[in-house]
């Protein structure tokens, strides 16, 4: 009975799934491929003729190729960040794991606080005009690094209890230095909780709406997001065009789910093992 409970729970977790997901995608991808007239309807039905390719090039060449240039600044915005909290959140995550003083408990209360704290834009945006850094992508970009740091030490952290001290012992009786001791002993054996903070973190900042709506007013710095929502008032009535752009920024972070989502299991369930 139990066996035929689980098999029927499991079978219902799928339906559900099916439903919630990838109905709404499969709506979004027949709606992008469907001329104007047909698209106005929003009916979930075939098309009776495919205008993929003319819509792609029609939001494609909108605005100047507004979004070609938001997917340059989404992809620089993207992998400068996730590279920036991977290698801080690392390395904090190891002091405050390896290096135990009467401060960790203070900096551990820190780091719950920026998960648990909303972040205040007013004075976000006064910082980053005193520091002249608002309304440009390298403001941009710490913003997205200071949101996003805590999620991911509490993940290195976790992780690196799981990391075997005696490591980190034989590296300094071997001479190492403590950057060399990191980045070439302990930072490669990162490769699981890293793989889960770069995907987990890369499609944050990818789908972000909030933050470049904010900080990065107007369209030289716009990200594919905010193209949402510029062609949201300009294709009101061309919904085929608004789901076609809905489609193309929906795909990048679909993939690198598709393609890491084993490693992010096992990045995340890598530090349940040993407190």
């Amino acid at each position: 009975m139990r066996g035929a409970s689980r098999t029927w729970l499991g079978l219902l977790a799928i339906l559900v799934s099916v439903v919630v997901f990838l109905v709404p995608f499969a709506f979004i991808v027949l709606t992008a491929v469907k001329g104007r007239q047909e698209a106005s309807l929003l009916q979930f039905s075939w098309p009776d003729e495919f205008a993929l390719v003319d819509n792609i090039q029609q939001v494609v060449a909108a605005r100047d190729y507004m979004l070609l240039t938001a997917f340059v600044n989404s992809t620089v915005l993207t992998v400068v960040s996730v590279s920036l909290m991977v290698i801080l959140a690392a390395m904090v995550g190891f002091v405050l794991q390896r290096r135990r003083s009467r401060w960790t408990k203070v900096v551990n209360l820190l780091v719950l606080s920026g998960l648990i704290i909303p972040p205040a834009v007013v004075p976000t945006i006064w910082v980053l005009q005193g520091l002249s850094l608002f309304d440009t992508l390298p403001g941009l970009i710490l913003v997205e690094v200071a949101f996003g740091l805590s999620f991911s030490i509490l993940l290195f952290q976790a992780f690196f209890a799981t990391v075997p001290r005696e490591l980190d012992e034989a590296a300094v009786i071997d001479g190492a230095s403590p950057l060399r001791l990191f980045f070439q002993v302990v930072f490669p054996l990162l490769r699981p909780v890293t793989v889960t903070v770069i995907v987990v973190q890369s499609v944050h900042v990818f789908n972000d709406f909030v933050h470049p709506l904010y900080f990065t007013p107007g369209e030289e710095n716009a990200t594919v997001q905010l193209t949402l929502f510029n062609f949201q008032s300009q294709f009101a009535s061309q919904m085929n065009l608004l789901f076609t752009d809905i489609l193309l920024i929906t795909i990048p972070p679909l993939i690198m789910f598709m393609f890491f989502n084993r490693q992010i299991v096992a990045g995340m369930t890598a530090g349940a093992v040993k407190g």
